[in-house]
């Protein structure tokens, strides 16, 4: 006889959730639904475990046979990280397959201090890695790596790490896991993660979360265990399941390797079982995306439910506990409403709810319990919605409560708009313990359903999980259509959910995303997610789904105890935006790290779209100004005449530069031009202050590099797709930046010393990128400092402080809503364009640049569609073209005022466009409109009209200068 019955359990913080449900009867009232049960949870989890399943078996009479599954969602191993929790997080050491590459961005450099202190404990850089064509770097050095592993043991570090350059599309050297094996036979006591394992293209981040996952594995693996424990002592013979991130599961031995994999799986439960809950419900249609309100005692989550049945998952990088990552991860927002939310008064008389709560403490301190705190679920059970406590005891004696009524109602309605990708009403599914508080109706809800055992919600959607397998690659497209390639991965990708456990015929495509590469021919990354339902007619052996057992005992969890960590290093403290001043010395700007962070927001937001994010950037300057070296800033004016003012970047795709991080290639770039020169240069000037060469100038100037000063300007104003799109080449007919050189900084050196224009310039250096690892650094020859004065761009760097700050001022005060105002303002010539949310995105691959078109919509159902190549070029409502090129078109998200790269539209986005005026550099000469305006991007049709008056941006060293 078949077994059809599964278990689900949702071991939380407070309340550990456990259902019995029959799959095979879902469609009865009874949703198949045998048994349920909530109680508290428990410190050793096995416990609470098999309290819940006990209870369960005892209420339905379950014969423990007829179970074919458990499946468990757990939250231990995100909060034993967000606590700090020194006795279930292990020391990690981290051996980068990198080659010359990597060098100035350790692991562990944007961490909090007290958890990087705790966790990252050693590491080292070795030979290995791969371009982004699947070319070797080079070839892994095994004495290397065995000298590494000695050094490692010795330190007695079990805990280790191994990142490889593109590691995750390295499907023929396998370096990772030749590494791993080298590494094993000179220490098997280890634990190895490969990176490529944890999380996909983007070094830095997949680092981060490999070490977090490597961190966590033995307390993982001796929780994992308790689990089988508990199921083992219940008489069940059969797999045991732990939820991930995206709703699918892991088998509980797999987990114990990734339990990463497992963090933010929570809210993804909760959201699955609401799916589960409203299944053939007569007002829900098939295949229609919800919203998901998930109310608990203390906070509210949000989240989509896309037509897939699945979450939204969240932006390329989310963050936990400080720490950024790009694993997959639920797009979920939380507010502080709950029915244990505190209700009182304010001052001036309004009612306030939350965002404090008495949280597990309800029972006791709510008023309708006898206790002294008026809560959320006091006004509930005022207003007859639940029957809970002792309604007389808050009769009469809390005012308020229309009041009450429309506070919650515009606060739920308030975040289902921020999360809804269009204008359209949407289903609103209410689930969670305190679901009881919310209206029948809220504003932008097609119909708010309240599913019955919607409190048990995240047990359910543990317990109809499915198995999953994901495809993130990059593959050639010269050869073969990208719809074949797409169907190719598609295949590869369903064979992966069948290996994984998916019984073959329920597996389906439920995602797909081609993504083309900027300045990489005929390479796109394709990324595909299929999925079905465990196969439970197959047989597994028992190392397949348990954790081997001498790795734990049950009642052996006391080593994992809580222990907080003392430490005396302390966090940077934060700095009064308001009141901050800039160091200025004489007339050079001192960088802070302050000023580093604004500058870096501002350089973004100043790059349209493109220029690639300068996250990486400002890690690397940062860890320079850490070590003792020192940024200097001028201005223009202060050049001489005579001065020979240097200029460098980087060159190629921002897909490159963030798994494969700078080594020396910069600055080997300028020795090599200035030793074929034999000049020395007196200054630098960034390329273009959009994007990561922003940051270059500065980079290059610092007292351990080039030890010059950084010109406040550029030559562009903005970020442009291409180098000859430079205001040196408004004002000259002759190529200006000869000679040049560029390096790729694993050996390979390009010298330019003639040519007829920079157009052929860049054609030249273009057609070399592709053999020299799709990114390579790039001096430019100097020009005097009397030609530097009547082309710069003046006083970016000025004007990227104060929109970063403009930005940091507002998080501060809570005042994102007006983010985009207060840019305007620092700039001081430009306005809001449109805000909206991203309902579509195109792009394709011509010539290397990606071209494309986001379209956004806002409140009232009106379209802005922005076409762009690499930037942004014009902004268009309905037929008017609102701004174009060369003003600046600024895409911003609405939830934090950070910049938006084209690279990261995706449907759904909440988003701000401004435009800003562009320098009259551009616009004052028909020759700057030809090479920056529509018809350099080739769209003759458009007439450029200028967005209004262009203001000289306000220098620093003037302003703050003069104070001193």
């Amino acid at each position: 006889m078949p077994r059809n019955l599964r278990i689900g359990v949702d071991v939380g913080g407070t309340n550990t959730d456990g259902v019995i449900l029959d799959p095979t009867r879902s469609s009865e009232p009874s949703r198949g639904i045998i048994a349920w049960h909530k109680a508290p949870t428990t410190s050793n989890p096995s416990d609470g475990i098999n309290n819940a399943i006990t209870a369960m078996f005892q209420e339905s009479k379950v014969n423990p046979e007829d179970v074919a599954s458990v499946t468990i969602g757990t939250t231990h191993f995100i909060n034993a990280v967000v606590e700090g929790d020194q006795a279930r997080l292990a020391r990690v050491a981290v051996v980068r397959l990198c080659g010359p590459f990597a060098k100035s961005v350790p692991p562990g450099i944007d961490w909090p201090v007290r958890l990087r202190n705790l966790i990252c404990a050693y590491h080292c850089r070795v030979d290995g890695g791969l371009e982004v064509d699947g070319e070797l770097i080079s070839e892994i050095n095994e004495s290397q790596i065995r000298e590494q592993a000695e050094i490692i043991k010795s330190k007695v570090i079990t805990s280790v790490v191994i990142n490889g350059i593109f590691s995750p599309i390295d499907i023929v050297h396998k370096q990772e896991e030749t590494a791993a094996a080298i590494f094993r036979e000179c220490y098997p006591e280890a634990d190895i993660v490969l990176s490529k394992d944890v999380a996909n293209l983007g070094f830095l981040e997949r680092e981060n979360a490999a070490i977090l996952n490597a961190s966590i594995l033995p307390f993982a693996r001796k929780t994992i265990t308790s689990f089988h424990s508990a199921i083992a002592r219940l008489g069940l013979k059969c797999p045991v399941f732990i939820t991930q991130n995206d709703g699918t599961i892991l088998l509980a031995s797999k987990a114990s390797e990734l339990p990463i994999r497992t963090f933010s799986s929570g809210p993804t439960n909760s959201m699955r079982g609401a799916a589960f809950l409203t299944q053939n419900f007569n007002d829900v249609k098939e295949n229609e995306a919800m919203m998901v309100v998930d109310i608990g005692g203390t906070t509210t989550d949000v989240g989509l439910l896309l037509a897939n049945g699945f979450p939204r998952q969240a932006a390329a990088f989310s963050e936990i506990s400080g720490v950024r990552t790009n694993f997959s991860y639920p797009d979920v927002r939380s507010i502080g409403l709950g029915g244990g939310s505190i209700v009182r008064r304010r001052e001036d008389g309004t009612l306030s709810i939350g965002p404090d709560s008495v949280g597990y403490q309800l029972p006791r301190k709510a008023r309708v319990f006898g206790g002294n705190v008026v809560t959320a679920t006091d006004y509930t059970v005022l207003a007859g919605r639940c029957e809970i406590g002792d309604r007389s005891l808050v009769l009469g004696k809390l005012d308020g409560l229309e009041e009450f009524k429309t506070m919650v109602k515009r606060m739920l309605e308030r975040i289902i708009d921020t999360m809804k990708t269009s204008a359209d009403d949407i289903p609103v599914l209410l689930v969670g313990g305190g679901a009881v508080i919310a209206p029948d109706e809220l504003k932008g809800a097609s119909r708010v359903i309240k599913p019955e055992w919607s409190g048990v919600a995240n047990a359910i959607g543990a317990a109809t999980a499915r198995v999953s397998g994901v495809i993130d690659t990059i593959q050639s497209t010269e050869l073969k259509a990208s719809a074949q390639v797409m169907e190719e991965i598609s295949k590869t990708a369903i064979q992966k959910a069948i290996d994984n456990g998916a019984k073959a015929e329920t597996v389906q495509v439920v995602e797909m995303d081609h993504l083309p590469l900027q300045y990489i021919a005929n390479k796109s990354r394709f990324i595909v997610k299929a999925v079905g339902d465990f196969d439970f007619d197959r047989e597994l052996s028992r190392d397949q789904y348990l954790v081997p057992e001498e790795v734990a005992k049950e009642d052996e969890m006391s080593e994992f105890e809580k222990q907080t960590l003392k430490t005396d290093e302390v966090e940077l403290e934060e700095v009064n935006i308001s009141t901050y001043k800039p160091h200025i010395q004489g007339r050079e700007w001192i960088i802070s790290e302050t000023d580093l962070a604004w500058i870096s927001t501002g350089c973004y937001i100043l790059g349209t779209g493109g220029g690639g994010s300068p996250y990486g950037h400002m890690l690397r300057l940062r860890e320079i100004m850490r070590s003792g070296g020192v940024v200097r800033v001028i201005s223009p004016e202060d050049l001489q005449d005579t001065d020979l003012v240097a200029c460098g970047g980087g060159k190629g795709s921002p897909t490159v530069s963030i798994e494969k991080l700078p080594g020396d290639e910069m600055m080997q770039s300028q020795n090599e031009l200035y030793d074929y020169m034999k000049v020395t240069p007196n200054a630098v000037i960034a390329l273009e202050i959009g994007g990561g060469n922003g940051l270059q100038g500065m980079i290059l100037g610092a007292s351990t590099n080039m030890n010059l000063p950084a010109v406040d300007g550029d030559w562009m104003g903005r970020a442009y797709p291409v180098a000859w799109q430079t205001t040196p080449v408004v004002f000259e007919t002759k190529p200006v930046f000869l000679p040049s050189t560029i390096c790729d900084g694993n050996g390979n050196v390009m010298l330019m010393k003639e040519a007829k224009s920079e157009l052929m310039v860049e054609r030249a250096f273009r057609a070399a990128l592709s053999q020299m690892g799709s990114h390579v650094a790039c001096a430019k020859g100097p020009v005097t400092g009397a030609n530097a004065k009547k082309w710069v761009v003046e006083y970016t760097i000025s004007l990227s402080w104060r929109i970063g700050r403009a930005v940091a001022l507002s998080r501060r005060l809570n005042r994102i809503g007006t983010v985009a105002e207060s840019i305007i303002e620092e700039v001081g010539s430009g306005k809001v364009l449109f805000r909206g949310k991203i309902v579509g995105v195109e792009r394709s691959l011509r010539m290397g640049h990606v071209y494309g078109e986001v379209v956004i919509e806002g409140e009232g159902g009106e379209k802005m569609k922005i076409p762009f190549k690499n930037e942004n070029i014009v902004a268009i409502v309905g037929e008017e073209v609102v701004c174009s090129v060369p003003d600046l078109i600024c895409v911003i998200d609405a939830q934090n005022g950070e910049a938006i790269g084209t690279p990261e539209y995706r449907y759904g986005l909440l988003v701000v466009v401004l435009g800003i005026v562009a320098s009259e550099k551009w616009t004052s000469t028909p020759k700057g409109l030809e090479i920056g305006g529509p018809k350099g991007f080739g769209m003759d049709h458009i007439e450029y009209k200028p967005l209004g008056v262009f203001r000289i941006p306000r220098s620093v060293i003037e302003e703050y200068g003069k104070e001193r």
